[in-house]
């Protein structure tokens, strides 16, 4: 496998296809079964696997990581460790970038009040930062994860085509044949449209008019993706962006939820107001598939 590294790759690099997954080792109780996804994931989609510590090299971590990687049949050769001591969310943010990864995996838990370490000071800062695409794993077990329920967040926006075929590119590989594409309609904005002063068949005008552009909105977007042979299910629902399609995946009880990368060019009111992304990180539906389209 190739680790060279280029950082002239990186300028306009496409979401897909993943060539090299890294996955972060904490020697955490979920370290073995996270490592063994990314394994799973870098070996069906052909993909140089990346093993990341970010903390102290010791002999006993050597062992255990040794008898780790034998015990889920990583390939040394198929595969490279790199450790390195330092800021873990910078540390990791580097590493990515300086060998060119195109998904890291990292656990987090559903909740980020149980364990701030990993979500909150971490795994939630590297999902903002990140210049690739982050999968956090909710409940990684050592059995691989079958991902037969996919969501997928549809909002107007330049990234969503790349989301969404780099959504169609894993499903394919995993032999998954349908996926979910969600578009939220702020419910802020519709109260807005509908003045104090509008009758009731007005409000219901204004209601119906908003859902149908709506839906012509993301039919647009899904037009633009290369669907292939996945069947694809298009569904617009009502509620602030990033809460509402959070609770419509852990309704729905979905596998993987997956989402754009937040805006880096925030402005004054995105700093005060809570952005969409943070409703989905506070409270993990779902695994979680961020994905950076560097667009």
């Amino acid at each position: 496998m190739n680790f060279k590294m280029d950082l002239s790759k990186l300028k306009k690099r496409p979401s897909y296809p993943f060539e090299t997954i890294a996955v972060a080792i904490s020697f955490s109780p979920r370290c073995q079964p996270i490592l063994a996804e990314a394994k799973r994931l870098s070996d069906v989609l052909g993909a140089a696997l990346l093993l990341l510590h970010i903390g102290e090299k010791t002999a006993e971590k050597e062992q255990e990581l040794d008898e780790m990687m034998a015990e889920i049949g990583v390939n040394p050769n198929h595969s490279r460790v790199i450790w390195m001591e330092g800021d873990p969310v910078d540390t990791i943010l580097k590493l990515c970038k300086l060998n060119i990864v195109d998904l890291l995996v990292l656990g987090a838990l559903e909740k980020e009040n149980i364990l701030k370490f990993y979500l909150g000071s971490i795994a939630r800062n590297i999902s903002r930062k990140a210049k690739c695409s982050v999968l956090l794993l909710t409940n990684p077990t050592s059995e691989p994860l079958k991902f037969k329920k996919i969501i997928v967040n549809g909002v107007e926006n330049p990234k969503t085509v790349h989301t969404i075929n780099t959504s169609i590119y894993l499903a394919k590989n995993l032999k998954v044949k349908d996926i979910t594409i969600v578009n939220e309609v702020d419910v802020s904005g519709l109260a807005m449209a509908i003045a104090d002063n509008s009758t009731a068949p007005q409000a219901k005008e204004i209601k119906k008019h908003i859902a149908e552009e709506s839906e012509e909105t993301l039919q647009t977007i899904i037009e633009k993706c290369d669907v292939g042979d996945i069947k694809i299910t298009d569904k617009s629902i009502k509620g602030k962006p990033g809460y509402a399609i959070s609770k419509y995946a852990k309704d729905k009880k979905a596998d993987l939820l997956v989402i754009n990368s937040p805006d880096t060019h925030l402005n004054v009111f995105d700093r005060i107001f809570t952005h969409d992304i943070e409703y989905i990180l506070a409270d993990l539906p779902c695994n979680l598939l961020i994905v950076h389209s560097r667009v």
